[in-house]
């Protein structure tokens, strides 16, 4: 056996450990190869970024938290250009579609979720969408509470006819941002989503929101 690889290896489940007190990884093998993953696969010798404030003591999860915010909004107004001579109201109407089209028929509650809205907000939606023709509901076999909807020949169509200024805008939200650049974007922005979707599925209550979170993940003050 070799003893001085199982040190190492005993010492890096210590790391793993003391780096983990926020929870950000799952407590098991593959959050342990994550961890293993992130940890090695950053250059230690890439110099730290400059962002706006940094000079007067702001906190990169400020300026995380505020770009984030910025990149929204500039989707949406390229969104809003690619819909601006069809049927669509909203960003929102297409997404939908795009959902039903790519995942199938699911339950209103089930899309709501996939799309991180809130039950009336996602019920407007979908209530627009019934109304243009665009999907279509039926009752569902195992729960007569729930309806489930499709996405109807109506609404492939509209969504078709959109679908090539939909691309060109999703194409200029990634703007400069070379192959390598994306892929560890998408793989940045799918460890913050694994973080952020568990906490929006419980449902917890606005006013108990952060105090919930802040303590259950152990933020430092």
């Amino acid at each position: 056996m070799n003893y001085s690889l199982t040190q190492e290896v005993i010492q890096l489940l210590e790391q793993f450990d003391k780096d983990n007190e926020k929870n950000n990884y799952t407590a098991d093998i593959k959050g342990f190869q994550q961890w293993i993953s992130d940890k090695f696969s950053a250059n230690p010798n890439k110099e730290e970024p400059y962002w706006e404030g940094k000079e007067n003591g702001r906190s990169p999860e400020s300026a995380i938290s505020t770009l984030l915010v910025h990149l929204n909004r500039y989707a949406k107004n390229y969104s809003k250009s690619a819909i601006s001579d069809s049927g669509f109201v909203t960003q929102e109407d297409f997404i939908y579609l795009i959902n039903l089209k790519s995942f199938g028929q699911m339950t209103k509650m089930e899309l709501i979720k996939r799309n991180i809205h809130d039950k009336p907000v996602g019920m407007l939606i979908i209530t627009r969408l019934l109304k243009n023709g665009w999907i279509e509901q039926t009752e569902s076999d195992t729960d007569r509470r729930s309806k489930l909807i499709t996405i109807s020949e109506k609404g492939k169509e509209a969504l078709e006819q959109q679908m090539t200024k939909i691309r060109q805008a999703t194409d200029i939200v990634a703007g400069n941002l070379t192959y390598s650049e994306k892929m560890e974007l998408i793989r940045i922005l799918n460890k913050l989503d694994r973080f952020h979707y568990p906490i929006f599925s419980k449902n917890i209550d606005s006013k108990d929101l952060i105090k919930t979170v802040y303590e259950e993940h152990t933020f430092k003050n």
